[in-house]
């Protein structure tokens, strides 16, 4: 089967959603989520375990590793959001733990 085939994925497994989980949000223009941050991808919540070079569109290529998961997967920073401290001092969440809350 063709890697781009598009029967290999079914209709009832994909959950698309136009709207922000509450709480998190797009990256700050320009900022780089670093090693260890928790960000919002398409997997759910995930830790941040290694930044790496640029994609096509300028921006970061991240390695990901979901709680629930064992194998790292990789995302562009462009499509991940990140979780806003409610005391609005850092715009990330750096625990590990917090991951799934």
């Amino acid at each position: 089967m063709s890697q781009n085939d598009t029967s290999r994925v079914s209709r009832e497994s994909l959950r698309i959603s136009s709207t922000e989980p509450p709480g998190w949000h797009p990256p700050p223009a320009g900022h780089i989520p670093k090693k260890a941050d928790i960000v919002y991808c398409t997997q759910g919540p995930a830790e941040v375990v290694r930044v790496l070079g640029r994609t096509s569109d300028g921006s970061r290529l991240l390695e990901l590793r979901c709680a629930d998961q064992s194998e790292a997967f990789f995302a562009a920073s462009s499509n991940i959001l990140v979780r806003v401290d409610p005391d609005g001092d850092s715009p990330f969440l750096q625990a590990a733990d917090s991951i799934g809350s």
